[in-house]
């Protein structure tokens, strides 16, 4: 099967909160543990008796350091967002250590938002972090990505956007394509689908409740150590659940989230351009179905 490289190339992307132009200040702190579940073995995809759960916790913060307007009266925005996600797992019955029981991912960067034309924008952004198991911290740990990505937007409900990508995380740095994809509805039942993060249906009962079903992707990327190869471990979940987002006055959301796991796995990676698109001889060690909950507390200044 071919190699899952979405969060092991755009860790910096998917952390980004959105490609529009904000004149505000905008924060989340989120939470979340998927329960016990056990190990399915690549070899013959058996169910083990091993197991392990996840708990993460994450931050992200982005403020506008510069707004003014073009000769057209759109918005060229400066600003700066900064990213950290923290993640504990517990392995028990296994006869090796086959995960880490730590990740951590933080990062610091800047985004520019300009309109070059009627229906055109152009994002560029850029970040350095730290994405690492853990185990030892060292420069291997630290990864620069950056990109510009033009984005059509088709109407006020639809954009679509491609550009370079540049990353550091296959050792050398290279230019990989980005894309951007987000279409949503305003009505009282509405939906959103964007990539990469996921979709999501939802009914708006009154001004300050959202009920809204949700498919969501994420993950968690570290540089680890394998037969002291630098290798590039990592960590990707799909969940499903009902997510009710609550308005707190202007400027505070809460939302919690209850579902279950559709897919959950880890994958250990070669930092060689040469082994970016090779096959692998077994699929990647993954967990079966178990439940999900997150609490998530967002807000906007």
């Amino acid at each position: 099967m071919k190699k899952n490289i979405l969060y092991l190339v755009f860790p910096f992307f998917l952390a980004t909160f959105s490609v529009r132009s904000q004149s505000v200040t905008l924060g989340e702190i989120k939470a979340d543990y998927v329960p016990f579940s056990n190990y399915v073995r690549p070899i013959d995809s058996l169910k083990t008796d091993s197991e392990s759960n996840f708990k993460r916790i994450q931050m992200n913060l982005e403020v506008p350091i510069s707004m003014k307007k073009d000769k057209n009266d759109r918005p060229r925005l400066w600003s700066v967002f900064l990213q950290g996600s923290y993640a504990q797992m517990e392995n028990k019955n296994y006869a090796t250590q086959l995960f880490p029981s730590e990740l951590l991912n933080a990062q610091i960067g800047i985004k520019h938002m300009r309109a070059i034309s009627p229906s055109w924008s152009l994002l560029v952004m850029a970040s350095i972090g730290v994405y690492t198991d853990m185990e030892e911290i060292n420069k291997d740990d630290v990864l620069v990505q950056g990109g510009a990505i033009f984005i059509k937007q088709f109407n006020p409900n639809l954009a679509f956007g491609m550009g370079p990508v540049f990353t550091n995380s296959f050792g050398i740095p290279m230019v990989l394509p980005g894309i951007y994809f987000n279409w949503e509805s305003q009505k009282a039942l509405h939906f959103r689908i964007n990539f990469p993060e996921g979709l999501e249906l939802g009914y708006r009962m009154s001004p300050n409740l959202d009920l809204k079903a949700v498919l969501e992707i994420s993950g968690m990327t570290a540089e680890t150590n394998v037969a002291n190869k630098s290798m590039l471990l990592g960590y990707q979940q799909i969940i499903t659940g009902i997510r009710p987002q609550l308005k707190l006055g202007k400027h505070w959301t809460l939302e919690p989230t209850v579902g279950s796991t559709l897919a959950r796995s880890f994958s250990t990676n070669s930092r060689k351009i040469k082994d970016l698109f090779k096959e692998k001889d077994l699929a990647d060690p993954k967990f079966t179905t178990t439940l999900y909950g997150a609490l998530a507390l967002k807000w906007k200044f």
